[in-house]
């Protein structure tokens, strides 16, 4: 059980991201953390080898991007109350349109992604710096979690 702003907080760009329950507690099944995010721009194109990701909206506007097996690229804009599921091997990014929050349940570990590449916050408080990771730290977690990034990749609707 956690209240209100309890939880494992890590900043990453502008995002806090809170781990609510980590894969080591679930037995590797699954993590669920949430996200507060502003408005800004695209997160880079990727793709997860092992990790299923899913995107539900409590608040805000967020424009998932994603390409499926046969190569159709498509997106799809989420608002309060709608989800989104990206399965492990497809290439996707998304968008924070409208300042958000989110909540996710990810593939057992990989909710350690955002605290691997960001920073540990000491709370949930508003008003943190952004930290912008450098590229090391990036590739680092990337491995880590058998995440690559596609820099190239463009989206027709970005």
């Amino acid at each position: 059980f956690l209240s209100r702003g309890e939880g494992e907080h890590a900043k990453l760009f502008g995002d806090l991201f809170t781990v609510l329950v980590s894969g080591a507690e679930t037995g590797g099944q699954f993590g669920v953390i949430t996200s507060r995010s502003p408005a800004g721009d695209i997160i880079p194109t990727h793709a997860h080898a092992d990790t299923h990701e899913t995107f539900y909206v409590l608040d805000g506007k967020v424009r998932v991007f994603v390409q499926d097996r046969a190569g159709e690229k498509t997106s799809r804009l989420l608002e309060p109350g709608d989800f989104g599921y990206v399965p492990a091997g497809l290439a996707h990014a998304y968008r924070v349109e409208a300042a958000a929050r989110m909540i996710g349940v990810l593939s057992g570990g990989f909710e350690r992604f955002f605290q691997h590449m960001g920073t540990p916050a000491d709370s949930a408080a508003d008003g943190q710096p952004p930290f912008v990771p450098d590229f090391p730290r990036m590739q680092a977690a990337a491995q880590a979690h058998r995440t690559q990034f596609f820099p190239d990749f463009e989206w027709p609707d970005a």
